[in-house]
Parts: C-alpha cells; sequence; structure tokens
C-alpha cells in the first residue's frame, strides 16, 4: 500500500488508471462473492483518496463512486456498510477542482432506502439505518457548498432525504430504552438512528439560504399530514422546535408562514388536525420572537382570526360546507371548542412576541373586526345570526384579552387610541353578560400597570389596607390627560353596567377592580371626587331600584359601594373622611350585614327583601363626603352635585329601552339640585 501510494503521488496522472483497475478487480470480486479482497480493495481506494488532492484526481473520484455504487446494490449490510463508510470519508475531503458532471441521484435515493430498512434482525436494521443517515449527510456535505454540484435542495431531492431523517426521529426502537442520563450511557447507546436523524437535520436546515427553506419545510409538513401526526401533537411540535432552533433566525418567518399556508390548506380538516397544527405554530411564534416575524404580523391574525370565523361557522351549521348537515364528516362541537381555545391561546402567545407598537396595531385590528350593533359592520338577523353574531363577540374579545395580558404600556393614551376604546365600550353595553365581563377584564389588564389586580380579590371591607402591600405611582401627565379626554365614557359606561340585571358576581368583582385600578393608576384628585360621585349614584341606583333589580343585584351594588368607598377613603387619607365612612360600615355590620361584600359575594349569599326599609344609617351621604372632603381641600361644589351620566349618540343606537326615561328622571332631579332629597 506504502509502495502504491508512493507511486500515486509521484506519478498522479497514472491516478485514473489505478482507480479504472482497482474497481475492474471489485466488481469481480463482488460478483464471485470474494469479499475479503472487495474489503482490500476498497480499503485501498480510501488510501488513496485520503492521500491524493491531486489536479486529475476527478476521474479518480468516478471509479470510487462507481465502485460505493456497486456495494450499496448488493444485498449484504455489510457490504452497504462497507460503501457507506468509505463514501462518508470521501464526503469530508475537500476538492480542489469543482467537477462538472458528479450525480449524487443514485446515492440519495439509495440512502433514503436505507433509513427506511426494515430487515429482520433489529441490530443490523438499526446499523443499516444509521449507514443510510450518514450517508445522507455525507451527499448533504459533499454538494451543499458546491455550485456546480447536483442541487440537494431541488423538491425530488428534498423530498426524499427529509422524510427519512423524520422517519428516524420517530421510531425510537423499543429495546433502545433511554439511559436515565446522556452521561452514564454507553458509547453504542450515545449513537441511535434517532439522535443521528436529528443531527443530520439539524445540519441540513442550518446550512439552508433564504430561498430554500421552503423546499426544506414543505416535505415535513406532508410527512405529518401522511402518517396522521398532527394529533397527538407531541412529534410535530418536537419537529418544529428542531427546525426553529436549527434554521438561521431572520429566516423564522418563513417557516411561520408556511404553517400558516397549511392552516389554510387544511380548513377543512378534522378540528384537532387543525388545533395541532396551531399549536405547533404558537409554539414556533415564541422561538421565531427572538429573530424577526417579518412582515407577515397583521397575516398571522388574519389567519387565526378566519380560522376562528370559520371553526364558529362549523360547530353552529355542523357541516364543512355551510348547508345543514350536508357535511361529509360529522362535526363535533367539544372539538372545535378545543381548536378555538388553541386559537385564542396562539394568538395571545403570538403577541406576547411582539414590540409594544404592534401589539397596539393587532389589538385595533382585532377590535375592528367585532361586529357590533352601532357600527356599519353588519350584523347578521335571525336566530342563526344571532348566534354566530354572539359567538364571533366573545371569541374576539377572549382573543383581545389574551393580547391584552400580556400588553405593558406606560402611556394609556397611545395604548388606547379613542377609536379603538369607543368600539371597545360600546360592546359593554351588549345586553350579553358574558361579552360585558370580557369588556371589564380588558379595560382592567390595560389599567393594572404594577400587578395591583390579584391584590383586590376577594373583595372586604379592609380596616387596614397596608397589608395588601399595593404599588401606587404619581399620576402622571399623560395619564391625567387620557382622563380628561375619556373619563366621562369610562364612569357613565361603569354606571349603565351597574344597571343590569345578569350581572354576576364576577361582574360585581371586576367592576371593584376596574374602579380600584383607576383610583391607584390613573387618579388625580379630581378623578377621585368625579369616581366617589359614581359610586355614590351606583349606591342610589341600588336604593330608588327604578329598574327594578333582585335583591342579589341590590345588596351587591351596596356592598361595592361600601368596600370601594372604604379603600378610597384610606387611600385619600383623610381622617374625618375615614371616619365617616367606617362609622357607616359599623352601622351596616351590626343593622345589615347584606349589604356588605363579606356577606353578599359569597358562595351562598346572605340577602334581604326588607331593602325599601333601610335607616338612613347605613348609607353613605353625599353632604357628609363633601363637607369632609370638602374641609380637606377637596372641590366641595362638584362634591355636592350628583353624578349623572352624559347622554350620547351610543345611546339612541344602543338597544336599551329605558335609557331615555332615566335622562329625563334625571334632568328632573337635577334642576330641584337638592343633595339630600333622599331624607
Amino acid at each position: 500500500m506504502e509502495k502504491l501510494t508512493f507511486y500515486a503521488l509521484s506519478a498522479p496522472e497514472k491516478l485514473d488508471r489505478i482507480g479504472a483497475y482497482l474497481s475492474e478487480r471489485l466488481i469481480r470480486d463482488v460478483s464471485r462473492h470474494r469479499y475479503g479482497y472487495v474489503c482490500i480493495a476498497m480499503e485501498a481506494l480510501d488510501q488513496l483518496l485520503m492521500a491524493c488532492h491531486c489536479q486529475s484526481i476527478n476521474l479518480f473520484v468516478e471509479s470510487f463512486l462507481k465502485m460505493v455504487a456497486k456495494l450499496l446494490e448488493s444485498e449484504k449490510p455489510n457490504l452497504q456498510i462497507l460503501g457507506t463508510n468509505s463514501f462518508v470519508k470521501f464526503a469530508n475531503i475537500e476538492e480542489d477542482t469543482p467537477s462538472y458532471h458528479r450525480s449524487y441521484d443514485f446515492f440519495v435515493s439509495r440512502f433514503s432506502e436505507m433509513c427506511h430498512s426494515s430487515h429482520d434482525d433489529l441490530d443490523i436494521r438499526t446499523k443499516i439505518r444509521m449507514s443510510g443517515i450518514k450517508g445522507l449527510q455525507g451527499v448533504v456535505r459533499k454538494t451543499v457548498n458546491d455550485e456546480l454540484q447536483a442541487n440537494i435542495w431541488d423538491p425530488q431531492h428534498m423530498d426524499k432525504i427529509v422524510p427519512s431523517l423524520l422517519f428516524n426521529l420517530q421510531h425510537v426502537e423499543e429495546t433502545e430504552s433511554r439511559s436515565p442520563s446522556p452521561l452514564q450511557a454507553t458509547e453504542k447507546e450515545k449513537e441511535s438512528p434517532t439522535e443521528l436523524a436529528e443531527r443530520c437535520l439539524r445540519e441540513l436546515l442550518g446550512r439552508a439560504a433564504y430561498g430554500n427553506i421552503k423546499n426544506a419545510i414543505k416535505p415535513v409538513l406532508i410527512h405529518l399530514d401522511n402518517h396522521s401526526l398532527w394529533e397527538p401533537k407531541i412529534f410535530a411540535t418536537c419537529c418544529f422546535r428542531i427546525i426553529m432552533y436549527s434554521i438561521q433566525p431572520q429566516h423564522s418567518h418563513l417557516v411561520i408562514q408556511q404553517l400558516l399556508g397549511h392552516l389554510d390548506a387544511n380548513s377543512k380538516s378534522a378540528a384537532t388536525v387543525r388545533a395541532g397544527i396551531v399549536e405547533v405554530l404558537s409554539e414556533a411564534a415564541v422561538i421565531a420572537a427572538s429573530g424577526s416575524v417579518g412582515p407577515t404580523v397583521l397575516e398571522v391574525f388574519n389567519t387565526l382570526l378566519r380560522q376562528l370565523r370559520l371553526s364558529i361557522d362549523y360547530a353552529l351549521t355542523g357541516s364543512y360546507d355551510g348547508g345543514a348537515g350536508g357535511g361529509t364528516k360529522i362535526i363535533k362541537e367539544h372539538e372545535e371548542r378545543m381548536f378555538q381555545e388553541a386559537v385564542i391561546k396562539t394568538i395571545g402567545s403570538f403577541a406576547s412576541t411582539l414590540p409594544t407598537y404592534q401589539q397596539s396595531e393587532v389589538m385595533v385590528f382585532i377590535m375592528n373586526k367585532v361586529p357590533l350593533p352601532s357600527s356599519q359592520q353588519p350584523i347578521e338577523a335571525g336566530k342563526a345570526g344571532e348566534n354566530r353574531n354572539r359567538l364571533t363577540q366573545i371569541m374576539l374579545l377572549k382573543s383581545l384579552l389574551q393580547v391584552s395580558v400580556g400588553f405593558q404600556c406606560s402611556n394609556m393614551l397611545t395604548a388606547l387610541p379613542s377609536a379603538f376604546l369607543d368600539r371597545l365600550l360600546s360592546s359593554a353595553l351588549m345586553e350579553d353578560a358574558e361579552i360585558r365581563l370580557f369588556v371589564l377584564e380588558i379595560l382592567i389588564s390595560f389599567i393594572d400597570r404594577h400587578g395591583n389586580r390579584q391584590k383586590f380579590s376577594p373583595i372586604s371591607t379592609i380596616s387596614d389596607i397596608s397589608v395588601l402591600k399595593l404599588k401606587v405611582d404619581k399620576c402622571s401627565r399623560q395619564d391625567t390627560v387620557f382622563m380628561k379626554k375619556h373619563g366621562q365614557q369610562l364612569y357613565r359606561h361603569i354606571y349603565l353596567i351597574c344597571k343590569e340585571e345578569s350581572n354576576v358576581q364576577a361582574h360585581y368583582e371586576a367592576l371593584y377592580s376596574m374602579l380600584m385600578l383607576i383610583s391607584i393608576e390613573l387618579a388625580n384628585e379630581e378623578v377621585m371626587v368625579d369616581l366617589i360621585r359614581l359610586v355614590l349614584a351606583v349606591q342610589e341606583i341600588a336604593q330608588i331600584n327604578e329598574d327594578n333589580l333582585t335583591a342579589y343585584n341590590r345588596c351587591a351594588l351596596f356592598a361595592l359601594g361600601a368596600a370601594y368607598l372604604n379603600l378610597i377613603s384610606q387611600l385619600t387619607t383623610v381622617p374625618t373622611f375615614c371616619q365617616h365612612i367606617h362609622e357607616v360600615i359599623q352601622m351596616r355590620q351590626k343593622e345589615a350585614p347584606y349589604l356588605l361584600p363579606e356577606d353578599v359575594f359569597v358562595e351562598r349569599p346572605r340577602l334581604s327583601k326588607s331593602l325599601d326599609r333601610l335607616g338612613p344609617e347605613v348609607f353613605f351621604w353625599q353632604s357628609k363626603i363633601s363637607e369632609v372632603l370638602g374641609g380637606s381641600g377637596y372641590n366641595s361644589d362638584r362634591l355636592s352635585t350628583p353624578y349623572i351620566p352624559q347622554l350620547t349618540d351610543e345611546d339612541r343606537l344602543s338597544k336599551r329601552k329605558s335609557i331615555g326615561e332615566t335622562i329625563s328622571l334625571q334632568v328632573e332631579v337635577e334642576s330641584r339640585n337638592s343633595p339630600e332629597r333622599e331624607q
């Protein structure tokens, strides 16, 4: 061997003849089953290949590849493995001169075939599969950097390579039970087809340039479709984790785009499949955030919202083509619901990865899709239409809530632009209790910038609020401007929501949080005064009861007022104010415990039917409060004026009957303007 190598190096022009001779010998030996000579010939070729890197190596390589192909074609596993090993060594050689006429098609096909080997003997099967994967890795390494080589990224090659790797990723052999920790694994265990396939896939994706990503991802999607791997989604998620972490981060939005396209293409597949794709999308989006999501942000939300609307239709009509029951597949409503939840979760996780300004855009975008009675958006009539509208409103508001939860913005003016706030608040006046609750929750998540929300539950009249450890900041200039601009609008909606008969405990808790958060986050003196007036007006709704509210609603409003005034009096730290509030609360504890949150906001509220026979000592008095606060420099004139909501166009459009009547009543009252008219 040494002599041969020396001869080949000193007379490089003889290389191709040496190669031709050796290959002729090898082919003869293979067909005569003289495997010892086959191994010797192959070893000789390997050594010559490693030693000679001269200009004329090209022709020698031809003979070499011809022999490797011959070995790979044989039936004997050992020869296949021998051929693969030689090919891998060859793949790692850097060649000086490019070659024009080499084709690797045979190798891609053969190695892919070996990856799928189903040999009876498990040990041999594993070896053949490992060889196949190594071979593919070799082909990729050899061709990926050479401009003149076969283009490995062509679909015809990718459609063989990628599924072969996924097949091995997916089939963890039964005997390959993973050892407890990779450090304790023996050498043999360390290398399994699964791990090797993963390494190879990562390497392949890491080398993919911008134009090749699509060809590499498409076979993954097709493989997951063909083998029904979207449900359960564990394997699909694992694949896309590998993909997202392996590709160059600036390409990640291309993967997201392909997943979205795939979701659209599957819009008539079973809900479980769509849910799987959406969950994978959600995972991928979170990883992509570190790179760039690119120009596709609104496209992502558009696709997701479109899928949400389709799903609502499917659930309502019971079929995929809108006909009544004409669908080919039976649609299970709970599966559609799971899918909708998955979409909403994805919208949230996707939005949380965006910068603040894009989150704002997304929220405006979602809000504009909510069908509202007062807007230009068509509201479908009829029973099915109403159902569809209601479901659409709920799903979109749920999505909005998901986005707003992760939203952090110090400036309320930019966080809640007027157009957005108007639309959001007009859905707060819907008859539907669930929708109202979502709107309150969304507003709360915007206003609560210091995480105080959780500290208010359960609602109680706590005697010392320092135990709540509230974070209170001074109200900034922008917040003051925001409240000047939108304050009256917010109060009005809080007031009108309080009058709703269908409110339940969750609504009162949300209203309470809302009032408290405005007081902590956005309040200057003027806002404080307005909020106190608002709460006293709410007490009056319960007291006069023109709207014929139930005993529970009335007690809840009384309790809400008590809890709020108790907290706010301690925040303003005016001793006489605190004293008045405290006295009334003590009176209630003695005479009418059912007017306090501790008795109302529990699983079995203790109520009283005789709410119209209550004595004056259990109420908070506007005159008394304006007197004690006026003495501390608050605006007592404003405090002694009862709060009246402003009338807007919205009320005329809204479906309320009683609004006109309440307004005329209040005008009458205001002309008398007697603060003590309750007495």
